[in-house]
């Protein structure tokens, strides 16, 4: 094979495969408004650790973070953010109503649901998942932290769904 043909198969792979991907997205449903309020790089080289204990156990880590963004999210009742990731970590906060919580990599696809005035980390980094507002008549109003987002990138990665979830 020459190696104009053997470049010529990779771009097309390639292409193939990002068209899979982008077809096989889960989009957000019941989105009312999505309004990012801040975007900042740090002045200084930035690392940081959380340290969760509890429920899910986990330690996160960022080298030289990137930029932070902060949005708020108002999701209308019975709709979802669609499954997706995050390139880093964030700080989720419910200002309003209840979330939902599912991961992408729960068998038992087992919900835990915050409320109005709790707080929790999403670990981020490429860790699939979807918030839902199970409510039928009440907004779910978030504000959220992002870290570690891609100077000028997208704090949002769609995924497809993983299919531990019957919705």
């Amino acid at each position: 094979m020459t190696k104009r043909r053997l470049v010529f198969l990779v771009m097309v792979a390639a292409v193939g495969t990002a068209l899979a991907g982008a077809a096989l997205a889960t989009p957000p449903t019941g989105i009312v408004s999505a309004t990012v309020l801040a975007r900042a790089g740090f002045a200084d080289p930035v690392d940081m650790e959380f340290t969760v204990r509890g429920h899910d156990p986990e330690v996160i880590r960022v080298t030289d973070a990137e930029e932070t963004v902060v949005p708020q999210v108002i999701i209308g009742p019975g709709g979802d953010t669609g499954w997706h990731s995050h390139p880093g970590p964030a700080v989720v906060l419910i200002k309003a109503g209840e979330m939902t919580f599912y991961a992408g990599d729960d068998p038992t696809c087992t919900g835990r649901t915050y409320s109005a005035g709790q707080a929790f980390i999403d670990s981020g980094q490429g860790n699939v998942h979807i918030a839902r507002n199970l409510s039928q008549s009440q907004n779910l109003e978030v504000w959220v932290t992002y870290f570690d987002v891609p100077h000028g990138g997208a704090f949002r990665i769609d995924a497809a769904a993983p299919g531990n979830c019957g919705f």
